[in-house]
């Protein structure tokens, strides 16, 4: 019967001890290019695969990084998760991805497993406040570095975009090509993300004194929870239409502009201007090319390995919160209003 070789099997075929493969494996400039040559030739004539589990239990951690999302479906997400990954490649590690869906039971079942594997550390961006549980992974020799949101310096590192920014920007944005009824359409606050953009753009209108912001719940961060939304919009006619809607993330302002389109009522941006959070790669592609609030997604993973790669090296690591500066990117959909 066929069985798996062993690093017994490669030391023999080799003609060296068992120390010298795994000198090879773990250490290999501890060994002459002549006998590695020969071990590796061994090991691929034998077709071996390093037990990575053993590996794991002596050293005390493996060569994975735990990585927790908040919707891996979410375009965002997939560029931060895709940066991560090449960044970790580069430092011979590999990322173990779960999405929480916004569930914080489910989060926390993903903490636990990617404890159970030992990974090196853990990057997440948390449902709610995961302090207790980072802080017991951490007692427990894993680290953890905060991604898309900022986490106490004193305690862990964190990478983020400055939301408060962006919703400012956003609705300043608005207000300056002239609107003036402005709707913010997200939700729900209790992720921090959506409660920043929202202050932000609070912020932009209390400038000026003609201007409002109406607030529209939306049940979700996706494209029919937008739709959703804009569907309710159209029943309410074009007299108590906003004239100005910024939305928590693309997704959600994809759905909106699909709804305020679809029945040929309501034109973009002639009607009523639009604008979304993220600058997803669909966002330039829409029927109306939407403007955005750009995030640097391939920053934030590169980063977050970065971050991480400090905690898991230093015995005393200096924690660090990186925060980066959104940008607006204008298209048609905040074109503005022709005169007259």
């Amino acid at each position: 019967m066929n069985r798996t070789a062993s690093i017994k099997d490669v030391a023999t075929h080799a003609g060296v001890a068992v120390g010298t493969v795994s000198n090879v494996l773990n250490y290999p400039d501890r060994v002459s290019e002549r006998t590695k040559e020969r071990v590796l030739r061994a090991i691929d004539d034998l077709g071996f695969v390093r037990n990575d589990a053993a590996r794991q239990l002596r050293v005390g951690h493996s060569r994975t990084i735990g990585l927790i999302v908040l919707d891996v479906g979410n375009p965002f997400f997939t560029s931060v998760v895709r940066a991560a990954e090449d960044a970790a490649a580069l430092q011979g590690s590999a990322v173990l991805l779960g999405d929480s869906g916004h569930d914080a039971a489910r989060e926390a079942n993903y903490i636990d497993l990617f404890q159970e594997q030992r990974v090196q550390g853990l990057l997440i961006s948390p449902v709610g406040d995961v302090t207790a549980r980072l802080d017991l992974l951490r007692e427990r020799g894993v680290p953890t570095v905060v991604v898309d949101r900022l986490a106490d310096e004193s305690k862990f590192s964190s990478v983020a975009v400055d939301d408060d920014a962006g919703g400012y920007l956003a609705a300043r944005h608005l207000l300056d090509t002239g609107r003036r009824r402005l709707a913010f359409v997200g939700g729900p606050t209790s992720i921090r993300q959506v409660a920043d953009r929202l202050q932000g753009a609070r912020r932009a209108v209390k400038e000026e004194p003609d201007a409002t912001l109406e607030v529209l719940d939306a049940e979700g961060q996706t494209v029919l929870a937008g739709r959703s939304v804009g569907d309710a919009l159209v029943q309410r006619g074009r007299a108590d239409l906003p004239d100005g809607i910024f939305c928590a993330n693309d997704l959600l302002a994809l759905g909106v502009m699909q709804s305020l389109t679809m029945t040929h009522t309501f034109r973009i941006p002639a009607d009523v201007a639009l604008i979304g959070y993220d600058d997803i790669d669909f966002a330039a592609s829409a029927v109306v090319p939407l403007s955005s609030i750009r995030q640097p997604t391939e920053l934030l993973g590169r980063t977050a390995i970065e971050l991480l790669s400090e905690e898991v090296e230093s015995q005393s690591p200096v924690h660090r919160a990186v925060v980066f500066t959104p940008e607006l990117v204008v298209r048609q959909s905040t074109a503005t209003p022709a005169a007259g």
